[in-house]
């Protein structure tokens, strides 16, 4: 696939990004659940490159650079003819000038695979952050001690978070008093119920292919927060206020730098004070 081939299909997206932007603002009060809903609609039409065209749609459809020029050879089309200027009033000029106009068609596959080279270069270097980020997290977590079930402790984190995709675990930081265990594991295991754990590295693994896109980063940042968010309501479904303060009290404590592709309970400064409100609300 080329360049243009995924910059059709972000463009494409980016309508739909700018689209649940507005949306989720609408539905601030709505559970939070509907928002992951709406985000996978995104994820679908970005592993979708099949446009389904419909005079209904509200996204335009139309490619910025039709895919025909791609594989189309020079001088063989009526976009690519050169053109002719003559000039019948200038007595100077004893046969009529022709200005030729340098091929389009060049330029496009020209710049498509200038284009082509940059992004995987930016693909590589996506691959290799997620590589080392993974590697850091299970040298950091290599001597865990076992719980139970799918629990694990270790003395090197400062936040819980699951890790893995076929066999997930969920690492706790040692120490934790019951209660705050107990508040802990009921947002990891819903996180698992819901295959966050899949849905997470989806979200980095499309972020990898269209990382050229700024609206691409926003909605996988948003996503995020809205998964967090849902887990929360989850959790505090029936909770009396003075458990509410409780769980606030553990998202102040595990709150912290985002972990990439992991699902945890820990949050960026920006997110944990909607995300307190909402506890409280």
């Amino acid at each position: 696939m080329a360049f243009t081939d995924i910059l059709n299909l972000s463009i494409s997206a980016s309508w739909l990004v700018l689209a649940v932007v507005i949306v989720r603002l609408v539905l601030k009060q709505a559970p939070k659940a509907l928002r992951c809903a709406l985000w996978a609609l995104v994820a679908i039409r970005l592993l979708c490159p099949v446009s389904i065209e419909s005079e209904l749609s509200l996204l335009p459809t139309r490619e910025l650079i039709p895919h025909d020029y791609l594989v189309m050879e020079p001088g063989h089309s009526e976009f690519d003819q050169s053109a002719s200027l003559e000039l019948i009033t200038n007595p100077v000029y004893d046969a009529p000038l022709s200005i030729e106009i340098e091929p389009s068609v060049d330029r496009i596959q020209h710049w498509d695979m200038l284009g082509t080279v940059l992004w995987l270069a930016g693909v590589g270097a996506m691959a290799i952050y997620a590589a080392y980020s993974y590697l850091s997290l299970r040298l950091r977590v290599r001597m865990a001690a076992w719980v139970s079930g799918r629990v694990w402790e270790c003395d090197e984190l400062d936040s819980p978070f699951i890790l893995g995709l076929v066999r997930p675990r969920i690492y706790l930081p040692s120490g934790l008093d019951e209660a705050t265990k107990d508040n802990v594991l009921a947002h990891e295991n819903a996180h698992l119920k819901r295959l966050d754990h899949l849905w997470k590295p989806l979200g980095f693994l499309l972020l990898t292919v269209y990382w050229f896109n700024p609206l691409m980063w926003v909605a996988v940042s948003k996503a995020s927060d809205d998964l967090e968010l849902s887990c929360d309501e989850i959790v505090l479904e029936g909770m009396d206020e003075s458990l509410r303060k409780q769980y606030a009290q553990l998202l102040l404590d595990t709150a912290g730098s985002a972990r990439g592709f992991t699902t945890c309970l820990s949050a960026t400064a920006q997110t944990m004070r909607y995300r307190l409100r909402n506890v409280m609300s």
